[in-house]
């Protein structure tokens, strides 16, 4: 049975850890159940997955996902050609 590093357990208990006192909008899991989605209701997302290493090891990802921030005012905006403008 493989063991997964301490390191990537500290990493899943960190974005899991932030999830207490929240509330959850939806949970999405995908057919094949490799991944595991749950947004909360002020937007970020908790997507759980199970992939597999380049040596075949499995391996569980867990990343926390925040919404992103409205663009800085003054932000550059550049119109390709056939943009219509």
């Amino acid at each position: 049975m493989p063991i997964t590093s301490v390191q990537d357990l500290r990493r899943i208990v960190e974005a899991v850890g932030q999830l207490h006192g929240r509330s959850v909008q939806e949970v999405e899991v995908r057919s094949d159940c490799r991944s595991l989605r749950v947004t909360l209701t002020d937007g970020q997302i908790l997507l759980v997955s199970a992939l597999v290493d380049d040596a075949g090891k499995p391996r569980l990802d867990v990343d926390l996902l925040h919404p992103l921030a409205e663009p800085a005012p003054g932000q550059l905006e550049v119109a390709f050609e056939g943009d219509g403008e």
